[in-house]
């Protein structure tokens, strides 16, 4: 797998497609590996005539562990934290940061860029702080970051306070259970979760950085007044269901992006089943086209 140093961290990422065709960046959401952009998804979005480029984050998958950084309570972090009581250790800035890298170190002038969950909150932090580098932005079921908006269900919640498992077939399990309660009940699969829980826990099972990752969302200010400076072609897309970041996040997002287009799917919730790639791809396609 390739590698690229950026903020003296090595990042690990993968392209589909041809160089010289207009780029585009995928950013995967909290403690989780790129390879959740499947390989089938890249390579029809790269079937369109577009460089599609995917990465680990810092603290997941193949790319760099910050050792030695505090590791934040899940617990303490989701229900004590408020602004300014304690230095994160790192931020969205940082790991948009880290996004910019990736294009450096592929001669990339600016990209598309799509961000899920989490990586839609690195992905406007991109779009805000990096305006050259960003050509449009989609927008997954993410949010702005407004404390103000409806936090997760309860259930949601518990499933990010659960103990770090002690073994592959806890942790496969706690995947399943997470996916019952956050994934879209029409496109629940049992098996396939497990199958692709146990190819991420193969890939790399470390868990410490969820935790730090969570960290930098909660630390970071909100972005709705930043948003609404942008002059890009933006869409947001969102889950009716989503029960971990409410259908109220992405018409925030939406609100407050100038222009931006929002597209609302009925029976999605927080994941990315197979059934909606086309109108993943359609939104995607459709922004490229508004800003070209």
């Amino acid at each position: 797998m390739p590698e690229i140093v950026s903020n003296g961290l090595t990042l690990h990422y993968d392209t589909f497609g041809d160089s010289r065709d207009p780029a585009v960046l995928l950013v995967m959401g909290l403690g989780t590996q790129m390879i959740a952009w499947r390989t089938e998804f890249c390579e029809s979005l790269a079937s369109l005539g577009l460089h599609v480029i995917r990465f680990d984050n810092r603290d997941v998958g193949l790319s760099t562990k910050i050792h030695g950084a505090p590791v934040p309570s899940i617990a303490r972090t989701l229900l004590l934290r408020t602004w300014g009581a304690a230095r994160p250790a790192y931020t969205l800035s940082d790991m948009a940061r880290d996004a910019v890298g990736v294009l450096d170190g592929l001669a990339i002038r600016a990209a598309h860029v799509v961000g899920v969950s989490m990586g839609g909150m690195i992905a406007q932090t991109l779009a805000i702080e990096h305006r050259s580098r960003t050509l449009s932005l989609t927008s997954i079921m993410s949010s702005p970051g407004d404390y103000r908006l409806p936090p997760p269900t309860q259930a949601a919640r518990a499933m990010l306070l659960r103990p770090v498992p002690r073994t592959r077939d806890q942790a496969l399990d706690q995947v399943v259970e997470l996916f019952r309660v956050i994934g879209s009940p029409k496109h629940f699969d049992e098996a396939r979760i497990r199958a692709r829980a146990a190819e991420s826990y193969d890939r790399s099972s470390y868990r410490l950085g969820t935790a730090r990752q969570l960290d930098a969302i909660l630390s970071s200010p909100p972005r709705s007044p930043a948003l609404r400076t942008l002059e890009i072609a933006a869409t947001v897309v969102h889950g009716a269901l989503d029960p971990l970041v409410p259908i109220a996040h992405g018409r925030a997002t939406a609100s407050a992006i100038p222009g931006a287009d929002l597209r609302v799917i009925d029976d999605l919730a927080h994941d990315l089943p197979e059934a909606h790639w086309p109108a993943l791809i359609d939104a995607i396609s459709k922004t490229i086209e508004r800003a070209a």
